[in-house]
């Protein structure tokens, strides 16, 4: 069976060999078991169920919660000679008729099915009646009400077990803790299958976080600097902060668009397949835009808000970088961000348990933020996974050090300056007080006389401002839901204030902007390519956008960048050699062989 397997990597997708633990999952659902796979965006979940689609007898049929996902995933198939269709409301009533006959006569071997129809009992029904391979259950997280991106139909998908008990389930997402994988199984039925988890390691994304001042300068200073030219992501969390950040980067000369859920449907599919199908455009986004987004040559993701929670900051960030090229992973970040996070979670209608759970989410993302260690060590530990070394050497953290300073006196002084003031002012005035800026709010609120006033003088202001944002990360600020940001102690603030308790903060160095620095950590594309390679580079990727035009699809569909990437740098001058390309399959070398040949010989 694996030789079979190995055959089908080979002649219809183009790669060599398997990666990770691919072999494995492959040849437990090929054989009839049900799994759960957890493994990173880019680490090729897809051919976990692919291959054993075309090993097994019937066909397939993948859950998958995106029209996008769907519409792209079986172009690719297509692409590469695999019969595969998809059954979603951008079909005419005839168009999925049709589809579906051709189910019942076995002329496909997968097909991609929204969970809302596949629930149906009339489509239930014609599943009895369908000669069924496999189900797949792509970005199984959706199940868990404790992920990041809770899907409530795909709670129900646990009547695939009692209704076809038969045919085996693969589960699959790139993103899970302890608990959401724990109800992604109880929730599935999945208790009798195997549990299948990849390292969570993605080298090729460089993680940065940056303390917050001017978001979008900051955020237009990093683009410019090291992708220039690049596709990009960038999430907020408000549409109306969506809107605004895609007009203004457009006006700043940055090809950037909008998407957020308050847009036409019409409107946001235009955006989307306009980032899908074109080199360099930025998409400005709510996390409504991105699961399942497929585009392999995203250069980087940014965050311009914090998310909720380390699972949702990995998914996120994972859309990055997906051809395994080097790819940035930034997020500017303040004390307003934990502020409006709390507050969100103590201001919600949720269950107390769910209160819980959020928070303690968060506590582990702040903590991430404000590492002084290795970040990716961080994320790693947070899923279970024990980094190979305790530096990476690949993210801000290792790059440039920050320093540790016993910063207990000034939180001291930080907290009994809050409980002077009353317990109802934000930061910026507690700063004002603490440096004894003697305004006319001061004088109005009589702080000028409070015994804090002045005694924090010898911080500078970014310095008060990085003291504040670490005592709210702490929990030993919280904000009230006044929407002034009006900051009070808690429980665990006595401890602080009694001396009993030590507190150690985080002093980020200045940053050394040499352009020398910038050009290391753009790692730019063309820096080790001749004049004739990077001529080469053009016109490969000038063809595959004109064929992709022709085809209708995406030109990553055609080929990914690392396929290019290899055939500039192996040049192959006839067809055997061409087939040894990564990525060149059967289809594709009849197909684009030619084309291919005549541009590598000129």
């Amino acid at each position: 069976m694996m030789s079979r397997a190995l055959a089908f990597l080979k002649d219809v997708f183009g790669y060599p060999a398997f990666r990770g633990r691919q072999a494995e999952v492959i040849a437990h659902v090929a054989d009839g078991g049900d799994c759960l796979v957890l493994m990173p965006t880019g680490g090729g979940k897809s051919l976990c169920y692919q291959i054993p689609a075309l090993l097994r007898d019937g066909v397939a049929v993948v859950v998958s919660p995106l029209i996008a996902l769907m519409q792209n995933q079986v172009a690719a198939l297509h692409e590469a000679g695999v019969r595969a269709a998809f059954l979603n409301s951008s079909l005419s009533q005839m168009e999925a008729a049709a589809v579906e006959g051709a189910m019942l006569k076995g002329a496909y071997d997968l097909v991609y099915v929204a969970p809302e129809r596949l629930l149906t009992p009339r489509f239930l029904d014609f599943l009895a009646r369908s000669p069924l391979s496999l189900f797949a259950i792509d970005e199984a997280h959706c199940v868990s009400q404790w992920g990041h991106d809770f899907r409530p139909e795909y709670i129900q998908l646990s009547i695939l077990h009692e209704r076809f008990p038969d045919v085996p389930r693969i589960a699959l997402t790139a993103t899970a803790d302890s608990v959401t994988r724990k109800e992604i199984v109880e929730r599935l039925g999945l208790d009798g299958g195997r549990i299948f988890v990849s390292s969570f390691d993605r080298p090729n994304i460089r993680y940065q976080i940056v303390d917050k001042v001017n978001a979008k300068a900051q955020l237009l200073a990093f683009i410019q600097a090291e992708h220039d030219g690049d596709a990009g992501i960038v999430y907020c969390l408000s549409r109306k902060k969506v809107e605004e950040t895609a007009v203004w980067l457009a006006e700043k000369g940055i090809p950037a668009l909008a998407y957020h859920a308050g847009m036409s449907a019409p409107e946001r599919s235009r955006n989307q397949e306009k980032f899908l199908r074109e080199d360099g455009v930025v998409m400005v986004a709510t996390i409504a835009f991105g699961m399942g987004i497929d585009k392999p040559d995203v250069r980087f993701v940014a965050h311009l808000d914090l998310p909720k929670s380390v699972e949702g900051y990995y998914q996120e960030t994972g859309r990055a970088g997906r051809d395994g090229q080097a790819a940035n992973a930034w997020m500017a970040y303040g004390l307003g961000d934990v502020v409006q996070q709390r507050r969100m979670i103590e201001g919600s209608e949720a269950q107390a348990q769910f209160k819980r759970i959020a928070s303690t989410k968060l506590d582990a993302l702040l903590a991430l933020c404000e590492a002084t260690t290795c970040r990716r060590v961080r994320l790693l530990d947070y899923f279970g996974e024990t980094a190979t070394s305790a530096t990476c050497g690949n993210c801000d953290v290792c790059l440039n050090p920050p320093q540790v300073w016993d910063g207990t006196v000034a939180a001291q002084k930080a907290l009994s300056c809050a409980f002077r003031t009353g317990q109802r002012f934000g930061a910026g005035h507690l700063i004002d007080v603490l440096r004894g800026n003697d305004t006319a709010r001061m004088r109005q609120w009589g702080h000028d006389k409070v015994s804090t006033f002045g005694i924090g003088k010898e911080l500078e202001e970014k310095t008060w401002r990085a003291v504040f944002r670490q005592l709210a990360a702490l929990g030993l600020l919280a904000a009230d839901n006044d929407g002034h940001g009006s900051l009070r102690l808690t429980t665990t603030s006595r401890a602080v204030l009694n001396g009993s308790q030590t507190v150690f903060l985080r002093l980020q160095p200045e940053r050394k902007k040499t352009a020398a620095k910038a050009a290391a950590a753009h790692e730019n594309k063309f820096a080790t390519l001749d004049p004739a390679a990077r001529i080469l580079w053009e016109h490969l990727r000038a063809w595959r956008t004109e064929t992709a035009k022709k085809h209708g699809v995406p030109a990553y569909v055609v080929f990914h960048d690392a396929t290019l990437s290899e055939l500039v740098r192996l040049r192959p001058q006839t067809e055997s050699e061409l087939r040894e390309v990564p990525g060149i399959g059967a289809r594709k070398l009849e197909r684009y062989g030619n084309d291919l040949l005549e541009i590598l010989r000129a």
